[in-house]
């Protein structure tokens, strides 16, 4: 360590440690539903409810973010990750709006987990700052969500 740093450890935010819990809710939320067709059902009402929450511009891009996930791929599951609207193939979530409200972040974001297959050489983009969703956005949204599950 080198002179005069601090090797003090913060902890989590209280934006991480509320993400956190809303994840161990959803989880026990989804253990007690019971039939797959009601879970599917109840966990798109969820992701609803959790874009009807959002502030302004966040709810606006995240409706048309969840119209244009759920359009190009409809393979995909919706549902809660961590309290974010998330679209998951086989229970693994493949992508991810997350608004900027969530963290105090200056933009909202769209992610892929590894579950995507965006793979491109030996780098590739797997976050994409939203500050608007254009047409232009949309289509490059459906192109990126439509290679994902391919």
């Amino acid at each position: 360590m080198a002179a005069g740093k601090s090797s003090t450890y913060e902890g989590f935010t209280a934006e991480e440690r509320a993400a956190m819990k809303e994840h161990a809710q959803e989880q026990k939320k989804a253990a007690r539903r019971a039939s797959h067709a009601d879970k599917a059902a109840e966990a798109e009402q969820d992701v609803l409810a959790k874009i009807a929450e959002m502030a302004g511009s966040d709810r606006i891009m995240a409706e048309r973010v969840h119209a244009v996930v759920t359009a190009a791929a409809p393979v995909l599951a919706p549902k809660l990750w961590y309290g974010m609207p998330a679209y998951a193939l086989d229970g693994k979530v493949v992508c991810f709006f997350q608004s900027a409200a969530k963290f105090k972040a200056r933009y909202a974001t769209l992610g892929f987990n590894d579950a995507a297959k965006l793979d491109e050489g030996a780098m590739w983009p797997t976050a994409y700052a939203l500050t608007e969703v254009t047409d232009e956005v949309e289509a490059r949204i459906a192109a990126l969500v439509t290679q994902a599950v391919s």
